[in-house]
Order: C-alpha cells, then structure tokens, then sequence
C-alpha cells in the first residue's frame, strides 16, 4: 500500500513559480514511474509530467514543455513538480499518481494510487 500526499499548491501571479511536492509512504515508491495530473474546474483531468522508476526518462503535455520539470528523490520518496512562468489556465487541482509505467495515456483507474490534490491558483 502507497499512501500520496501533495503539498506546495497556493495563490501565485502570473509569470510566478511553485514547487508543488508529493510524498509518498512505503517502502515501494522507487517501483513506481510517477505521474501529475490536473483538473481544471468543469473539465477532465489531463495528464501533465511523469518520471520513470529511476527519474532517467520524462514526459511533458505539450501546455507545460520548457515551464514545468519534473524530478524526484528516491531517497525522500518524493516527487516534485517546478513549475515557472505560471499562467492563469495552469490554475487547477494537481494530483500525483503511482503508475507501472512513465508513458502517459493510462486511464484514470489504471494507476495503482492517487493522492488527495493540491490547489494552485494563477491570478492574471
């Protein structure tokens, strides 16, 4: 059992940085490629990085390429997401998820965990 918890959301203008966290309990983490979401008011959650099992390969929505970046410590068993030159539409709930593999396009009940969200905000 892996148990997630995001931290890091808030209130940010626009153009402004978070480092969004997501720690994880269990002595299983570094067997999991890990994955952030969001979900924007009234629409679907969408796929937004993942990291492989030992952080060497990455993916990134085509929205955040070149603002967001993806890391994590295995050692921490956390993962993060930096995010830069934040705009309004990144406002949204961002999820992490535990999932067998780095290559986004699961669906939503095919991750193994999810945890509770985080709220980021960008004001214009």
């Amino acid at each position: 059992q892996v148990q997630l918890v995001e931290s890091g959301g808030g209130l940010v203008q626009a153009g402004g940085s978070l480092r969004l966290s997501c720690a994880a309990s269990g002595r299983t983490f570094s067997s999991y490629a890990m994955h952030w979401f969001r979900q924007a008011p009234g629409k679907e959650r969408e796929f937004v990085a993942s990291i492989s099992r030992s952080g060497g390969s990455t993916y990134y929505a085509d929205s955040v390429k070149g603002r967001f970046t993806i890391s994590r410590d295995n050692a921490k068993n956390t993962v993060y997401l930096q995010m830069n030159s934040l705009k309004p539409e990144d406002t949204a709930v961002y999820y992490c998820a535990a999932g067998r593999t780095v290559v986004p396009g699961l669906k939503v009940n095919e991750y193994d965990y999810w945890g509770q969200g985080t709220q980021v905000t960008v004001s214009s």
